[in-house]
């Protein structure tokens, strides 16, 4: 049995629990108060979730948690098979970790500005042509659907009513979609897929 610390609405944490559940994995979930994350300090050295823990073994950092589950539960797999279509599937989600969610944490953190509204905007485009004529971002589900959705799924279907998070409100209203936006039935199709 898998154990990973938990923050209710992380979008990082339910990177793991749409893997999880594409790969019918078990996990034993341990909630953390936003407001005490000792118990993630005590396992993990470090305040951030998600937090695997296995026999002994500790990992932090949803990206490290995905590969891990991957390596270690190879079927159905999140990654192409042909090496080329993998690499471009690994070159989509670390653009995405790393330039992406720039914006997005800069306005919630600083306030908005022009320039980062505009980002923000922007790659609304990118995402919808990544769809033209497919079902998800890369063909078929993947890992690239994973690491996006619990970000992209905000424009589309709002926050939750007793979720506070400046970040996901920030999403909301920086990346307005079209009625007819692509997004909109991906987020619904990726959305009713298993979590674990």
């Amino acid at each position: 049995m898998l154990r990973v610390y938990r923050i209710p609405f992380s979008t990082n944490v339910e990177r793991i629990a749409l893997a999880a559940g594409h790969k019918g994995v078990e996990i034993e979930w341990v909630d953390v108060d936003a407001d005490d994350r000792s118990s993630v300090e005590a396992v993990s050295g470090q305040r951030l979730v998600p937090v695997l823990e296995t026999d002994g073994f500790v990992l932090a950092d949803s990206p490290k948690i995905l590969d891990w589950l991957e390596e270690r539960h190879p079927e159905p797999p999140l990654l192409p098979v042909e090496p080329a279509r993998r690499a471009e599937v690994r070159v989509f989600c670390d653009w995405f970790n790393r330039v992406w969610k720039r914006a997005p944490n800069a306005v919630a953190d600083e306030g908005p500005s022009d320039e980062l509204a505009a980002e923000m905007r922007g790659s609304v485009a990118l995402f919808e042509a990544l769809l033209d004529g497919r079902d998800y971002l890369f063909g078929d589900f993947g890992l690239a659907d994973v690491t996006a959705f619990p970000f992209l799924k905000y424009p589309s279907l709002g926050t939750a009513p007793d979720d506070r998070d400046r970040f996901h409100r920030v999403l909301v209203d920086y990346m307005p979609l079209a009625d007819e936006s692509p997004l909109h039935a991906w987020v619904e199709r990726v959305d009713a897929r298993p979590r674990a």
